[in-house]
């Protein structure tokens, strides 16, 4: 028996003893994983320094902060989340307990991503935990020393049995996803989330697919542009760019084009000096596979800003992009890098037609003064969600789902959406065996006659 088939079957046996069921222990384990989080920052940020050269306030920003906000507001809420939830009731069962029952699913695969290792895999496990379910956790290979952490740290704090991290590249994901799962949970791109899937369906097992795409981002040119500019900065080359909502590409009139392009530049000198290179909080990209992979995306473009790269390092500048066109290289994949396009349109008419002509992205970003423009935008576009006048901010708040649409995911977690994505609302009508006259109706011989 594989190390993969001992863990998944140690977890079903944990969860079967039905030690998961009770809210004490679900609040006992999240409170082990908030100890965790806390005690553990050091060795976690210094194992994402090594993974992405993030700095320290870099991984609590992005990483840490996230994780342990989830887990407080999950033991806040857990008795809310978890109690019966009664339906509206017809005049049949007007005298009946009719309800909603949430209950835990059973054992959960969650696969997490590189590009934020520890909150793309914690922030699932928080729901998973809380609905009450067991869970294999399996972090990204390619992040290998936040992986190793995770392995030898996480189970000194979580039951091994029911938690258990398994570490391991493809040979040995491709061995978890042949066992049977009540759901998995994956983060990552469009390409393997349908091979996960594909898995998925022999077992008829559900999935959530935390996807990405290519995030498009439209600036109004009557609209504030040197805080629009600002903010897309920010949003954009946090991380190197390796975010999933990271905005992918700019959509702005050929009059202000120039004007974003200064703006940008004049953010990025601000935020990262002169020499990202250099600088604490700018990182690098992940590993040279994908260096060179980004590096190709320029072709055919013209570099306005930025440009500089060096492979040794896996170091690419932020780098503005001009003369792109919806056939350019840079527009045929994801990004997830430090390279932004800017795509001249004459509108918000002509920025709508554009977005609505490719996959359904995981966010749409629009810069507006103009509520009535925003309000069309959300109303003739369709994505994981929309941001007005600012970017990435969306993702911390747990009172809004996150997720994708279509080609950019499905399912959704954060808050309470995460406790429900991993639980079965299982449907309950108790009747009491009175009031047998009623029933006479339904029974045979039917011979009467109904008038609807």
């Amino acid at each position: 028996m594989s190390r993969q088939q001992l863990a998944v079957q140690r977890a079903r046996k944990s969860f079967q003893t039905g030690k998961t069921k009770p809210l004490e222990s679900r609040i006992h384990q999240l409170r082990n994983l908030l100890r965790f989080v806390t005690e553990r920052r050091r060795d976690i940020a210094e194992a994402v320094k090594k993974d992405l050269s993030k700095s320290e306030h870099g991984t609590e920003l992005f990483e840490t902060l996230g994780v342990e906000g989830e887990i407080k507001l999950a033991i806040e809420k857990l008795a809310e989340w978890a109690a019966p939830r009664p339906v509206e009731k017809s005049l049949l069962t007007i005298s009946d307990e009719v309800f909603m029952h949430p209950e835990p699913l059973g054992v959960v695969l969650i696969i997490g991503a590189w590009n934020y290792p520890w909150a793309v895999t914690l922030q699932p496990l928080v729901g998973a935990i809380a609905a009450g379910n067991a869970a294999v956790i399996k972090p990204s290979e390619v992040c290998c020393h936040s992986a190793k952490v995770m392995e030898e740290l996480l189970p000194q704090y979580l039951d091994k049995d029911l938690y258990p991290v398994v570490t391991g590249g493809v040979p040995e994901t491709q061995e978890l996803l042949r066992q049977r799962f009540d759901h998995i949970f994956y983060t990552g791109s469009s390409a393997v989330g349908k091979l996960v899937m594909e898995a998925a369906a022999r077992n008829l097992t559900p999935v959530t697919l935390e996807l990405g795409g290519k995030s498009p981002c439209y600036i109004d040119k009557n609209c504030d542009i040197t805080v629009a500019c600002r903010r897309i900065t920010w949003g954009k080359f946090v991380n190197c760019g390796q975010t999933c909502i990271a905005p992918d590409y700019v959509l702005c009139d050929p009059s202000i084009q120039n004007r974003v392009q200064e703006e940008i530049k004049n953010c990025i000198k601000e935020f990262y000096t002169d020499d990202p290179k250099t600088f604490e909080d700018y990182g690098r990209i992940i590993n040279k596979r994908h260096f060179k992979r980004i590096m190709a995306l320029m072709e055919g473009s013209t570099v306005v800003v930025g440009g500089d790269s060096d492979e040794s390092q896996c170091y690419i500048a932020p780098t503005v992009l001009k003369n792109v066109t919806g056939e350019s290289k840079v527009m045929k994949e994801e990004i997830f890098g430090p390279l932004l396009p800017i795509i001249t349109v004459s509108g918000v008419d002509e920025a709508i037609q554009f977005i609505n002509e490719r996959e359904k992205p995981l966010v749409i970003y629009v810069f507006s003064n103009d509520n009535k423009l925003i309000k069309r935008v959300i109303a003739e576009t369709s994505s994981g969600a929309l941001l007005a006048n600012d970017c990435l901010v969306h993702f911390t708040v747990s009172s809004l789902p996150f997720g994708g649409v279509g080609n950019s995911g499905m399912g959704c977690y954060h808050g309470r959406y995460g406790f429900d994505q991993l639980s079965h609302m299982r449907s309950c009508l108790i009747k009491q065996l009175k009031m047998e006259g009623v029933n006479s109706m339904r029974y045979p011989p039917h011979t009467a006659t109904f008038h609807f």
